[in-house]
């Protein structure tokens, strides 16, 4: 180490480059103390260096020690102090202020700032904190945690002595406002600890839950010492132990995450994990480190939650006396209702194994429960703490659970509470793999064991009367199931292997088999859950990546699911597990992609002998007699929509439904001048939740090349594009987008100035703009290897690519650019955006309309990565 920290000392006088210089020596010196020391004794070390700071100015600034005392408040106030964190001053003085007073204050304030204090203040007397801490619970609770620093003790004192007997919220008051302002904090945080950029202060699970914890007591207790809670029986010494260690391990965490940022930054980003876990210790190479981190982070973020729950419970039935006067009855010998709460009849209760799955089917058969009694979290916690083997190695539990699974409120609140006191991972060995197994990416939201848990949450809200508006095929399909555990085990199942190295799907297929035969299931039952789990992805990647207008496509698929049952069970599931991963992912395009995909293999499995082009025959022949319907019904003659789409190609009519044709056909038939082209309109006639962009023009080399370009300088992202030519030498493209917040376009003046924009570069009135953005920050953590992979096509005169890379602004054009400048056409292109990943497909020709020969194939693969790797 450089040099001890007795070493350093405030210079005297405290000059504004000496004290950076001692402020700098300091923090180099508590990150290099940091890789051994123990982390409170930092924390603590750090208070008491800037209390000496404070002391030294107020004697060198001359403040008056008899009418003022200043006292360290709020975080600061506790005596912990993190490398960046605030510092909260407040100067307490009689009755008046004089002005030389008020002027060294100003100087004290100022110099603090000049040296890159972070540093709160206020100026009150004990009327004014009285006032300000009535009005607001926040600033009573800054000055439950006062500390004195320097000038008139007998000021600190009497502010303490107010605080202790006149405090200006009751106990009942301040537990209700401070739970009220957990409750909210939770809500920004989508009220789960498993996210994967988590809060260390903030997050459920946080310090900011054990700090409240802490507030509570002290309120009601008035006292400074966590030791009282155990002295007042409301938490074991265990119980204080772990929460201790869970403290200092976030703590740990805060203090590397402040170094790493050199900043005030409570916000474990992606682009801070790494470093982080190398400044905590964890050796492994990669991702894996960030891995380990994460999983112990999330056991004790979750430890932590399991605790203060309890402890706000045993708060609340102290403080709010909220167990008397309750409605109770036995639910049998073992548990009784309590209220809205289910609770053990005695401290035995969990001593044998199978009681713990009765309790959770006791909460299925009782939907007035809510929640579980703090004392019973207690018994759970134990009887938790000594298994010593899996419950399912028990023939009454299996039986039991899958009792919970069939029951019709089974996966409701009794599979969540199961989640949440980590009884499932008792239950399945596999489940205990996965529990905080974090997933460094940007497509998943959360852990695996918690996307899991909402997957099957999801699944259940099939049964509710909302999913009957918001997903109505799903609940129509759930409803006539018989056999809905079915559904759910595939979800338990459907990453369950992750983590494990390999294909997850092929493990769990694996796992899933040896839970039916363990849980003596049907084999027709088994095949069907292991088909779901080994396939579960199947349905989203060909959905989006695959041209399901092409009665082929929806052949192969078909064929592999093979049966109506497979179908409506993959369907359900698919859903749930987009919904599940990441609140962002789901919109009415995929919901639409999806429900086509899913209507189009119904019908095909209908059909006894289905042929393709038959089908293909009858889609054109139903979407141009509804088109007609409509354009007849608006006023146009059939003769001269009959000339009209004699030009158009069959592909046109497959491709789009009879709204969109209707709507393409009547702007294009009022065209009466080619100076008027191109024809832009922008809509969503196909209602899918998206904005379409359709463009007639005559034909242009490049153009996709130049809508992109358009389309990326206006921030709307492509997610499927369509270029198709008419028999005549025109062009009709369309372009499905959505803006960056994944919502369609509908400010009519964004759209009148896309429309301009688009006109004027496709009529040559100025060029394609060549929109430069920079990497957002939340990409720069990935590495994405450019991949451009050609696979087969089934059009000899056609080729096709699927490009990997990371996604990043700007990229459909870039790819463009590239084409253009090869003179390669894009007829198709499926844009797909998985988290940092971008898996897009293309299907492109040469000028001469011919597909392109292996040297042309290789300089297009060479151009790509060489373009997209150069930025």
């Amino acid at each position: 180490m450089s040099e001890s920290v007795s070493d350093i000392q405030w210079p005297s006088p405290i000059t504004v480059a000496a004290g950076r210089d001692c402020l700098e020596r300091y923090q180099q010196w508590s990150a290099e103390a940091f890789v051994t020391a123990d982390i409170e004794s930092l924390l603590t070390d750090r208070s008491a260096f800037i209390d000496s700071l404070l002391s030294q100015l107020w004697q060198e600034l001359g403040l008056p020690t008899t009418e003022l005392a200043l006292i360290a408040v709020g975080g600061y106030g506790r005596g912990t102090l993190h490398p960046h964190s605030d510092i909260d001053l407040l100067f307490l003085y009689q009755d008046k202020l004089s002005p030389a007073a008020e002027h060294s204050i100003a100087q004290f304030i100022q110099l603090l700032w000049d040296l890159r204090l972070d540093v709160g203040h206020s100026v009150r007397t004990i009327a004014d904190c009285e006032r300000e801490a009535k009005a607001d619970a926040s600033v009573a609770t800054s000055l439950l945690e006062q500390r004195f620093i320097s000038g008139n003790a007998d000021l600190e004192q009497a502010l303490r002595q107010f605080l202790h007997t006149e405090f200006p919220w009751s106990s009942d008051q301040f537990y209700q406002a401070k739970l009220n302002e957990q409750n909210e904090r939770h809500q920004q945080y989508h009220s789960t600890a498993y996210n994967l950029e988590p809060n260390i202060k903030g997050s459920p699970g946080g310090l900011r839950d054990i700090q409240t914890i802490g507030w509570i007591a002290k309120r009601h207790f008035h006292t400074q010492s966590d030791e009282s809670l155990v002295q007042y029986n409301f938490i074991s010494a265990a119980e204080l132990l772990e929460l201790r260690e869970y403290q200092e391990f976030l703590w740990r965490i805060r203090f590397a995450l402040h170094l790493e940022a050199d900043k005030k930054e409570d916000r474990l980003l992606f682009d801070y994990q790494p470093a982080v876990a190398a400044r905590l210790g964890y050796r492994e190479t990669g991702k894996a480190a960030v891995e380990a981190m994460m999983k112990d982070y999330f056991n004790a973020v979750v430890g932590v939650s399991e605790l203060n729950d309890m402890l706000l419970q045993f708060f609340a039935q102290t403080i709010l006396s909220d167990a008397k006067d309750l409605d109770s009855y036995v639910i049998n010998d073992k548990f009784k209702v309590l209220g809205e709460s289910i609770a053990a009849q005695n401290d035995q209760v969990f001593h044998e194994p199978t009681a713990i799955l009765d309790f959770f089917l006791a909460i299925a058969e009782h939907p007035k429960i809510r929640y579980v009694r703090a004392h019973t979290i207690r018994l759970l916690r134990n009887a938790r703490r000594d298994l010593n083997f899996p419950l399912s190695d028990i023939a009454a539990c299996r039986e039991r659970f899958m009792t919970l699974l069939r029951h019709p409120r089974g996966c409701g609140l009794a599979f969540e509470l199961m989640h949440k006191h980590k009884i499932l991972a008792h239950y399945l060995p596999q489940w205990a793999q996965i529990v905080g197994q974090m997933q460094f990416d940007l497509f998943h939201a959360y852990t695996v064991d918690e996307h899991t848990f909402r997957l099957v949450r999801n699944l259940y809200r099939y049964n509710s009367p909302v999913a009957e508006e918001e997903f109505p095929l799903c609940a129509k399909i759930v409803a006539a199931m018989d056999k809905p555990e079915l559904l759910y085990l595939a979800g338990i199942f459907h990453d369950i292997a992750k983590g494990r190295g390999g294909d997850h799907s092929e493990l769990g297929e694996r796992d899933a088999r040896n839970f039916g035969l363990q849980h003596g299931l049907t084999e027709a039952d088994t095949d069907l859950i292991a088909w779901l789990v080994r396939r579960h992805l199947y349905m989203s990647v060909t959905a989006q990546k695959r041209d399901i207008h092409d009665p082929e496509v929806i052949e192969e698929f078909a064929n592999k699911v093979e049966t109506q049952q497979r179908l409506n069970y993959l369907y359900c599931l698919t859903v749930a597990d987009i919904r599940a991963t990441n609140s962002s992912l789901w919109n009415n395009w995929k919901a639409t992609l999806l429900e086509n995909l899913y209507l189009a293999t119904h019908r095909y499995l209908q059909q006894q002998q289905p042929s393709p082009q038959r089908e293909m025959r009858q889609r054109i022949h139903q979407h141009q007699s509804h088109a007609m319907a409509l354009l007849l019904s608006a006023g146009y003659q059939a003769q001269e929509v009959q000339e009209l789409w004699s030009r158009f190609t069959a592909d046109y009519f497959i491709r789009h439904q009879p709204e969109q044709i209707a709507w393409h056909s009547q702007y294009i038939m009022n065209v009466t001048d080619e100076e008027l082209l191109p024809l832009i309109l922008v809509g969503d006639e196909n209602r899918q939740g998206t904005t379409e962009i359709f463009i007639y023009h005559l034909e242009h080399e490049h153009l996709f090349a130049e809508v992109a370009a358009v389309l990326d300088h206006q921030n709307l992202s492509i997610h499927d594009a369509q270029i198709l030519a008419t028999r005549d030498g025109f062009v009709m493209d369309t372009f499905v987008v959505l803006q960056e917040d994944g919502e369609p376009l509908t400010d009519a003046r964004r759209i009148e100035s896309l429309k301009q924009e688009l006109h004027d570069v496709l009529r040559g009135r100025r060029c394609a703009p060549n929109t430069q953005r920079r990497l957002p920050r939340r990409l720069r953590s990935f590495n994405v290897p450019t991949k451009v992979e050609f696979v087969p096509s089934r059009n000899a005169r056609r080729t096709a690519f699927e490009l990997t890379a990371l996604d990043r602004p700007g990229l459909v054009a870039q790819v463009a650019r590239v084409l253009q400048q090869l003179d390669l056409n894009i007829l198709t292109a499926k844009i797909t955006t998985v988290g940092e990943q971008a898996e897009d497909l293309f299907i492109v020709a040469t000028e001469a309309n011919t597909a392109l020969d292996e040297s042309q194939c290789n300089l297009l693969r060479e151009q790509i990565i060489e373009s997209l790797d150069s930025v």
